[in-house]
């Protein structure tokens, strides 16, 4: 099989293809013959080590958490699924691959009307969102700041706390403002000032706030809170607990809630925004690219 390999800590360049023995799956797992990788975030801040506190990393390794693919081998105990079963979740070796194992616990069944490329984008994008806001235990009626509001988990959370019967403001650039408009936020501009922004909307301040950029917005959020940290998540900035905010590292991976946003993509009730696909060989185009912020909706690796 052919995999994206890293051997040392670095930018983009330390990524390179290579082949390697095709894993073998343990009790629980099944192998898997990826269509489709995911890109996020989180993949370039732990292969630069900036993660190595909360995700140690053993190298040589190979990044990627999220994929879709068709079985090709079930462990010793999976009943669920069968070789030929086309299915979506979170890897245990690493999805830029063209193998990988996953607990099949982890995975659901891909819907027919998917393309791969969707079904790719959906793990970590709508796990995320739906769990913070859980967290946030946001509500009808409530008003939702959302930072990175066009990126792959900000669009995804904006669908969803929109369909809850909350009103979102969405911070992002100003090219991403009418994409944010047509999923039914309120956009405004991101930087200084944004606390006078988000004032003339809604003077009284806001009733949560979900950060999905990490770019310094927290304290700006914590203002428009009143000056209090309640109801106020982080997935993505690493200066949350100098502020006392929460930050939102997950609780494990719902195959359950995974296959209802699924189903949702699949009837159009939930939009998946492709921003990029890229061929596998070419992932640390893929890494630069992140990692230059700014993405609209997801990046996807083809095997």
């Amino acid at each position: 099989m052919e995999a994206i390999v890293y051997e040392e800590f670095g930018g983009p360049g330390v990524l390179h293809l290579e082949r390697l023995d095709p894993p073998r799956p343990g009790p629980g797992q099944v192998r898997v013959a990826v269509r489709a990788a995911g890109v996020n975030p989180l993949d370039h801040k732990i292969r630069n080590g900036w993660m190595e506190g909360a995700f140690p990393t053993r190298l040589p390794a190979t990044p990627g958490a999220e994929f879709a693919g068709v079985v090709l081998e079930a462990g010793e105990g999976v009943t669920e699924f069968a070789p030929g079963d086309e299915v979506l979740g979170w890897s245990a070796t690493g999805s830029y691959a063209t193998e990988a194992l996953a607990e099949a616990a982890s995975l659901a069944r891909k819907p027919a009307g998917l393309s791969w490329e969707e079904a790719a984008a959906l793990p970590v994008a709508t796990d995320t969102a739906s769990r913070v806001l859980d967290e946030l235990v946001l509500a009808e009626g409530e008003t939702l700041l959302l930072h990175g509001a066009g990126g792959g988990v900000g669009s995804v959370a904006v669908q969803l706390a929109v369909a809850r019967g909350a009103t979102v403001i969405g911070t992002a650039s100003p090219a991403n403002h009418d994409y944010l408009r047509v999923l039914g936020a309120v956009p405004v501009a991101y930087g200084d000032g944004l606390v006078e922004r988000v004032r003339e909307l809604v003077p009284e301040g806001v009733d949560a706030v979900f950060d999905a950029s990490g770019r310094g917005a927290l304290p700006a959020s914590i203002e428009l809170r009143g000056g209090t940290t309640d109801r106020i998540v982080t997935i993505a900035d690493g200066d949350a607990a100098e502020l006392g905010v929460a930050f939102s590292s997950g609780g494990g991976p719902s195959a359950d809630r995974l296959g209802a946003n699924a189903r949702l993509a699949e009837t159009g009730e939930l939009r998946v925004e492709i921003a990029q696909v890229f061929p596998l060989a070419d992932a640390a185009s893929a890494h630069a690219l992140s990692e230059g912020g700014h993405v609209r909706g997801k990046l996807v690796l083809l095997p």
